[in-house]
């Protein structure tokens, strides 16, 4: 029993501290001391981004931060994307052919808030996915895009992942 006091008296400072500013839930309301990334990401337009992949991110992105789609209300930044697209062959055979290959896109970002035109946060986020060839020109074509929509996916959980910190921190 004596062990469980003096756990206690140890623990009790330590998370009594959480409160204070020490941990704050990334994505919880201002209500319940969150550091309201999901109200600050809201007001989030995003830019349009050419091409199919482009349309893919922007879209992740603005369901995730509208939570289920729309346009931002009351947009107070603006992200600007910039991606390239590449395929890389793997599993390359003696005569030359490609079995498999690996789709990947870099997106290059900028927040910008829209009264002043500051840029508050760049960088490059990157996303792969790789992908089987086939002698059916449909499977290839099918399997190209399954690869492209899941880089657009892990382009645009990072976005949101860095955004959302960089949102909870600023004032």
């Amino acid at each position: 029993m004596s062990r469980l006091l003096l756990t206690a008296v140890l623990v009790a400072p330590v998370l009594a501290g959480c409160g204070n500013g020490g941990f704050r839930p990334l994505y919880g309301s201002s209500a319940f001391g969150g550091a309201q990334a999901d109200e600050r990401l809201a007001r989030v337009s995003v830019a349009s981004i050419p091409g199919r992949v482009g349309q893919q991110i922007r879209n992740e992105l603005i369901f995730h931060a509208t939570g289920g789609g729309g346009e931002a209300i009351e947009p107070d930044t603006r992200l600007e994307v910039a991606i390239r697209e590449s395929v890389t062959s793997t599993l390359v055979k003696l005569d030359g052919e490609s079995r498999g290959q690996i789709y990947n896109v870099e997106a290059k970002f900028q927040l910008v808030r829209i009264s002043d035109r500051a840029v508050l946060l760049s960088g490059t986020s990157y996303g792969r996915a790789s992908f089987e060839r086939n002698k059916s020109i449909f499977s290839n074509v099918r399997a190209r895009e399954d690869a492209e929509d899941r880089a657009a996916k892990v382009i645009a959980e990072d976005l949101k992942a860095r955004l959302s910190a960089h949102l909870s921190n600023a004032a």
